[in-house]
């Protein structure tokens, strides 16, 4: 099965170097273990831009959908044999990058 964690922040500074050192052992256990697909930080919501052309409408909207102190910056694509498996991996996540992270199962 195929999981997206989400790492939640409510700063705009990046990781530090403790946070850092903990996050690429975390990818590197994700490897040997199979797990990994992709991981990446995103920018801050305030760098998103929103388009809706549902019948040609043509809108876009700078900025992120969501205005709120907390923001995605960052996520892990993750295989697991299922979603226990899945929660024990989020949770070494959340501790690696020093985040709340939110994990959601792939439809399908």
């Amino acid at each position: 099965m195929r999981f997206i964690i989400f790492v939640i922040d409510d700063q705009t500074e990046k990781a530090g170097a403790d946070e850092m050192a903990a996050i690429d052992e975390f990818n590197d256990m994700l490897q040997t273990k199979n797990h990994w697909i992709t991981a990446a930080g995103i920018n801050h919501g305030a760098a998103a831009t929103v388009l809706d052309n549902r019948g040609g409408a043509g809108i876009i909207q700078v900025g992120s959908l969501y205005d709120a102190a907390e923001h995605y910056s960052g996520f892990w694509l993750i295989e697991a044999a299922e979603r226990d498996e899945a929660l024990e991996l989020a949770a070494s996540g959340s501790k690696a990058c020093n985040r709340k992270v939110e994990l959601r199962p792939y439809l399908g």
